[in-house]
């Protein structure tokens, strides 16, 4: 039988994966590695494998792999004591030396041209899977719609927001979307090397536009502003300089369109039509 593993398990991500993989493969046949066993036992079905393993020890990676066929490898968050980059090679080479055949790893929008700082962790894994002798498939995730909820609520509510993406599209989906493809992609006989992951490609104008199309509202404006403005406001609003810093850097990357992913592989991967951007915002919003 084929035994799959999923890394960051207990994350939403991967809960919602294992959910899908198991309307497909038999409880004892799924792996979940985690790091906090505390959290899974509350999370995650009781039926499964669950190992402890963390990103940071590659020992106990290649420990929780054993017996592992294929591993769909969720990215690490960054901003650790140790780099991501140095993380997902600890996972790299776990998956090498354990016998993994195959990973599916959660990648970047276009990381094969993309150029911002947030992409780079992903390139740089894309370079090691691709170094590793290992089957693989990029899962080249676009943009989840519940990124951006600060901005729903802000709509739903009547107050403006401002933003410095310009005119740049963002392919939005739901996360869940996202992880059932994942899924979906590990129970394919031939998967593809790499799948560009996105919905139909929107700017904030359009996002503001879908607000009020379904909440009726009409008394908020989402304003474009310059970059330096953006830095302004954020920080007025009281954020830390830090967060300021990555979410300046978001905005430029949209500027740019390293999120507008032109492609059918998210719903040709489902099987359907992805959710109505409509019905996506009233899904996230009545959480």
């Amino acid at each position: 039988m084929m035994k799959y593993a999923i890394s960051a398990a207990t994350g939403h991500f991967g809960q919602l994966a294992i959910n899908e993989l198991l309307q497909t493969v038999a409880p004892t046949d799924i792996v979940a590695i985690v790091r906090n066993p505390e959290k899974a036992a509350q999370v995650l079905p009781t039926t499964i494998d669950v190992r402890q393993a963390d990103y940071t020890d590659e020992p106990a990676l290649e420990k929780a792999l054993t017996g592992v066929d294929r591993l769909l490898f969720i990215s690490s968050v960054p901003g650790g004591e140790i780099s991501r980059q140095t993380q997902h090679q600890n996972m790299v080479t776990a998956a090498k030396n354990a016998g993994v055949k195959y990973v599916a790893y959660t990648s970047f929008a276009k990381a094969d041209t993309a150029k911002s700082a947030l992409s780079a962790d992903h390139v740089a894994t894309e370079k090691m899977l691709k170094d590793s002798g290992l089957q693989y498939s990029f899962l080249r995730n676009a943009w989840y719609l519940e990124n951006e909820l600060s901005y729903l609520k802000a709509g739903a509510a009547g107050q403006d927001a401002v933003y410095a993406a310009g005119a740049g599209k963002m392919s939005f989906a739901l996360e869940r979307e996202y992880a059932v493809a994942a899924a979906k992609v590990m129970l394919m006989a031939e998967p593809k090397a790499v799948y560009e992951f996105g919905g139909q490609p929107r700017s904030y104008a359009d996002l503001a536009a879908a607000i009020k199309a379904v909440t009726g509202r009409h008394d908020f404006e989402f304003k474009a502003v310059s970059a330096t403005e953006y830095v302004k406001a954020m920080t007025a609003a009281g954020m830390d300089a830090g967060l300021v810093n990555v979410f300046a850097g978001m905005q430029a990357m949209m500027a740019d369109n390293e999120l507008n992913v032109v492609s059918a592989d998210l719903p040709t991967v489902l099987g359907h039509e992805l959710t109505p951007i409509a019905d996506a915002i009233k899904e996230i919003l009545a959480r």
